[in-house]
């Protein structure tokens, strides 16, 4: 770390890559334009992510990052700049400050960086403006690649009625959010942590089916058919 500043790991610029590079596909067999996909200035928007910072990421190359107070900051201004009221004005300090349930000189203190933000303070400041959970905190790798999983899901409802038995399975049954979640973790043995855990799901859930089976072919079941 220099200057304030550190470089995401491998392991976050990986799982970036990654979704670029499922997104791009998706949006080749929709014969959409990468352009529209990756559009840099919506994906800011979406993301919290300055529009620089996302051009560089997305083409894999790296980009510094900000400490938490200097990444709040930074979000913070976009938020207020991206969700405006609908005469077209930014919200006031004293309008985040009854929004958000502080006083308007912990409101102050906050955009003006004059007061390092707690979580209770982000989370406040999100439910005001209606952003999701992280915006204001999450690493710049993090926040984007969140960005391209939303729009992941949206290109695969979009591609599911074309009728890929594979990518309707992946969809209906959230497999690339339970692949996804598990490749956030550090190690293999965590990652077997999980495997074990959804075997034994899969165990305890198994008489259940089985009942459910037996009773429906039993005589005088509901199922029969009668005569």
């Amino acid at each position: 770390m220099t200057d304030g500043f550190s470089v995401p790991g491998p392991a976050a610029a990986d799982t970036l890559a990654a979704s670029v590079a499922r997104v791009a596909e998706l949006a080749d067999r929709l014969g959409m334009s990468h352009g529209g996909v990756f559009d840099v200035q919506q994906l800011s928007e979406a993301s919290g992510v300055p529009a620089e910072v996302v051009a560089a990421l997305l083409d894999g190359r790296p980009a510094g990052e900000p400490d938490l107070q200097a990444r709040f900051l930074q979000r913070l201004d976009l938020l207020r700049s991206t969700r405006l009221k609908p005469n077209g004005r930014r919200h006031t300090q004293q309008e985040i400050a009854d929004g958000a349930g502080m006083s308007r000189q912990q409101a102050g203190a906050l955009i003006n960086g004059d007061r390092r933000p707690t979580m209770e303070h982000c989370d406040a400041i999100q439910r005001f403006f209606g952003v999701h959970a992280g915006f204001l905190t999450a690493e710049d790798a993090e926040a984007l690649n969140g960005a391209l999983l939303r729009t992941e899901q949206k290109l695969l409802k979009d591609w599911s009625g074309d009728g890929d038995p594979l990518e309707r399975l992946l969809l209906d049954h959230g497999v690339r959010g339970i692949a996804w979640r598990a490749a956030q973790l550090p190690t293999d043995k965590h990652r077997d942590k999980v495997t074990e855990w959804l075997d034994m799901l899969l165990e305890s859930v198994k008489p259940t089916r089985a009942s459910e089976s037996a009773d429906s072919g039993a005589p005088g079941g509901a199922n029969q058919t009668e005569t």
